[in-house]
């Protein structure tokens, strides 16, 4: 056979394979609101980048018929390529070729660009959209996803791992994204659950619906599976182009800097008074995330989860920085145990990624309650302190307006190593408020007064006065300046340049064993 008779042979195979599951599978794909593989790919990539690999890869079962069955790619499509610019591998699932199903073959596939993702140090992101193990062959099938679980433990920390759910994810298909670094899914389109609906009728009673149970604004609101709500495929692909610029390729590198056009150096007068006179009156804490970083634009995933915690990146003087932030709205920014997994894990990411973090506080302490109490608010809540102190990169800290108790250590403290802490003349750091304090300290002053009602107000206004104020922990060093609120950009920008070359290592250990 000649050159050209075997060009026109290779390039007959490989329009084969871009049919994928055929002209009505990919129909229904899109009558279903959803892309095809191949197009979620082509929007990922820049143009022109993308480079399949394995695109010949067929299964081998020799079950059930399968002999009979090709399966185009083997349902799955991978390869690397470029991202506005800088280069990552990934791997998309193909709903219309039998499912997408997962067996040996499309398993082996996933886990080659998984290792080439690691060895080069690049990201590494997957599309899932399946039926689940393809039940043809049995063990391989799940040896399969052994396999890629493993190599997301082998990752993690070491590159980015982000995955995209554009469709159905069942069963064990679900571990690999829990153990990824971010989730996205798409609205209305994609579900993830360990068994669905009608198993669950069947052995629980209970009825339910794909949405109900795993649908995205489940996972974003209430079981904080994912990360991001989506309003489409295209919308989750564009949000994570946006994640990744803010993220190093691997371990060993920061993350890109910017041209910045925003002067580092502008004051934010807008916060002089954003604090309430009242402080039962709450206020946004992303008025003052957005007044502070870099074009005022906050990236903020988990944006529906435990709301009274807030987590995100943004960019300072064009740098990128994870920002952690009491939300003052939400439950008073009381901390709980779905703020303190929520901020836990965002804080481990950006310490892995080489990410300074920023930490706003207005906190009045842990949300009390049997709840809390007996659903292990102790052992989650020390995730929060475990977390700041096992962290080595920058960490700056700015304290709004409440920090008491333990929920004053627990959010960056200087003693959980925090580099530099600024507080805002209206910081209050004690103990407990005023009110709770005056009725321990002073109770029997208070009830012997022949006026109690206007003894405890003055015993109050006094230890406000004395206590409920930033001057008592600057006196300490605890705190490092108490800012002008309008100065807190610069200052904030000063102290990321001058920690720069910080440079911190942890006792020699294999890892320690975090609360969980």
């Amino acid at each position: 056979m000649s050159t050209k008779e075997n060009i026109k042979k290779l390039l007959a195979k490989e329009q084969d394979v871009l049919k994928m599951g055929g002209e009505k599978a990919i129909e229904r794909q899109k009558a279903s609101g959803k892309l095809t593989a191949r197009e979620r790919l082509d929007l990922l990539f820049d143009e022109g980048s993308f480079r399949e690999l394995d695109m010949f890869v067929s299964h081998r079962c020799d079950n059930f018929g399968m002999p009979d069955i090709e399966i185009p790619s083997d349902g799955v499509i991978t390869g690397h390529g470029l991202i506005n610019g800088r280069p990552a591998f990934a791997f998309s699932q193909d709903f219309t070729s039998r499912g997408g199903s997962l067996g040996e073959m499309h398993a082996a596939k996933i886990t080659k660009v998984q290792d080439m993702a690691l060895k080069s140090g690049v990201p590494l992101i997957g599309i899932n959209d399946s039926g689940g193990a393809r039940i043809q062959e049995g063990v391989d099938a799940l040896k399969g996803y052994g396999d890629i679980f493993f190599r997301n433990s082998r990752a993690s920390g070491v590159i980015p791992q982000i995955t995209a759910i554009m469709g159905p994810c069942a069963g064990g298909a679900v571990y690999s994204p829990a153990m990824n670094d971010f989730v996205f899914m798409v609205k209305n389109t994609s579900f993830m659950f360990i068994t669905g609906p009608d198993v669950i009728k069947a052995v629980t009673g209970e009825v339910t619906t794909q949405e109900e149970l795993g649908g995205a604004m489940t996972h974003n609101s209430k079981s904080g599976n994912a990360h991001f709500a989506c309003e489409s495929d295209a919308d989750a692909i564009e949000q994570i182009k946006t994640l990744l610029s803010f993220l190093p390729l691997n371990n060993m590198e920061d993350a890109p800097v910017y041209d910045n056009e925003d002067d580092p150096y502008r004051v934010c007068p807008e916060l002089d008074s954003i604090i309430p006179d009242s402080p039962r009156e709450s206020y946004d804490m992303r008025n003052v995330i957005k007044s502070v970083v870099d074009d005022g634009y906050f990236f903020e995933p988990h944006y529906f989860y435990a709301q009274n915690m807030i987590v995100g990146f943004a960019r300072l003087n064009g740098r990128s920085v994870g920002i952690v932030a009491n939300q003052p709205t939400v439950l008073a920014g009381c901390l709980d145990i779905d703020a303190s997994d929520k901020a836990t894990r965002f804080i481990r990411f950006c310490d892995a990624f080489n990410i300074p973090l920023l930490t706003f506080v207005d906190v009045p302490g842990y949300l009390p309650g049997t709840n809390q109490e007996h659903s292990g608010i102790i052992r989650h809540g020390a995730k929060l302190l475990w977390c700041y102190s096992e962290a080595t990169v920058p960490k700056l800290t700015v304290v709004t307006r409440k920090d008491y108790g333990g929920s004053y250590i627990a959010m960056s403290s200087r003693h959980l190593g925090a580099d530099m802490v600024f507080a805002w003349p209206s910081a209050e750091i004690a103990v407990m408020g005023a009110q709770g304090a005056a009725n321990v300290i002073f109770r029997k002053e208070i009830t012997s007064a022949e006026d109690p009602d206007a003894k405890r107000a003055e015993l109050i206004a006094d230890y406000e006065e004395r206590f409920n104020n930033p001057y008592v922990a600057a006196s300490r060093g605890y705190i490092d300046a108490i800012i002008v609120p309008s100065e807190t950009r610069r200052r904030l920008i000063d102290a990321l340049d001058i920690l720069g070359t910080k440079s911190e290592s942890l006792p020699p250990k294999k890892h320690g064993n975090i609360p969980t």
